[in-house]
């Protein structure tokens, strides 16, 4: 039987039964302590009692915040990551309880993103939220259905193509030099990127021991999808690499992703140059390396695409150059 106590103005119902955990609530109304209990009991006397008082007790706020500790550190790129999902504790939807995440809250959220962001940026906040909760409930017993997979997803959009055309590139460069207060790692990184067709992620990984100036590679010994690869360095990048200085921590390019973006952000704005990403400098270099490897194995071993259909939304060949070879 449950136990039912006056604790000050409220009601707290205990319920003890073997092979379940202890089931503590309060209530404001005695009837209403009275029927959860009814409720508790019969579903124990069936054998389908779920508990829920983690999911309850804990906001998506705390469950965000312990997966800031105990999980993004293990992972790449988790730096990044802590700046985004710290933004999403200051949201509406974070003060919730794990057990109010309902797919109407979750899609109120969704709508109130899609008013400031991009679709495709909406859907991986959506992506990476049910991420974290399908965590919580394998990991840290939160009984909760996800409603994240019951929310439709903003429609997708076409991939983006933007190549950085002759004089933009120009542009952007020279809007790069280090003067003042510039970052003196922007312009080599820029290069860096245009010449490898690297990552963001994989040039900020990039350590000095993996670096052969005299074989012309840098080996990446993780990638985004898994795999190592060892990237041709040409002539140019050779010698952007020589004249970098070292710094003690072994990294080529020693500066966090997120001071990378900004100034990257405001160089764009310098040159007069909009909508345009760090990841579109690797649009840029996979569309010129494949000028020069027109063997798409080739070329989809430098980019580190392991399937040419992924390879193929940042090949961008000219129509007029293609009609040309057919002569």
């Amino acid at each position: 039987m449950a136990a039912i106590h006056r604790r000050s103005d409220k009601w707290q119902v205990r319920i003890r039964r073997k092979g379940f955990p202890v089931e503590v609530k309060t209530f404001s109304i005695r009837a209403d302590a009275e029927q959860w209990a009814r409720s508790v009991e019969t579903e124990m006397d069936r054998g389908g009692f779920v508990s829920r008082s983690e999911a309850e007790a804990n906001t998506l706020q705390d469950i965000i915040e312990r997966y800031i500790d105990e999980v993004c550190p293990t992972q790449r790129g988790g730096a990044d990551d802590i700046v985004r999902l710290r933004a999403t504790c200051r949201t509406k939807l974070a003060k919730l309880s794990i057990a109010a995440l309902t797919p109407k809250a979750i899609a109120a959220y969704r709508d109130e993103r899609l008013k400031k962001l991009k679709p495709a940026t909406v859907t991986r906040e959506l992506a990476y939220l049910s991420a974290i909760i399908n965590h919580a409930r394998r990991e840290w017993d939160i009984n909760v259905t996800n409603p994240v997979t019951l929310v439709r997803k903003p429609p997708a959009t076409q991939g983006r193509d933007s190549v950085l055309a002759t004089d933009e590139e120009t542009r952007l460069l020279a809007a790069m030099v280090a003067t003042g207060r510039r970052s003196i790692w922007l312009l080599p990184a820029a290069i860096l990127s245009l010449e490898t067709a690297m990552r963001r992620g994989e040039l900020l990984e990039l350590r000095w021991t993996n670096v052969d100036l005299e074989a012309q590679t840098a080996y990446l010994p993780i990638t985004k999808n898994g795999a190592s690869r060892t990237v041709p360095l040409s002539r140019r990048a050779i010698s952007i690499l020589a004249d970098l200085p070292r710094s003690i921590d072994g990294l080529v390019i020693p500066v966090k992703g997120n001071t990378l973006h900004a100034a990257f952000r405001k160089a764009c704005k310098r040159a007069n140059i909009g909508d345009f990403h760090w990841h579109d400098l690797r649009h840029t270099a996979i569309t010129r390396l494949s000028k020069k490897l027109p063997n798409l194995i080739e070329l989809a071993a430098v980019s580190g695409h392991r399937n040419l259909g992924m390879l193929k939304r940042y090949y961008h060949p000219s129509a007029t150059e293609l009609a040309k070879k057919l002569g």
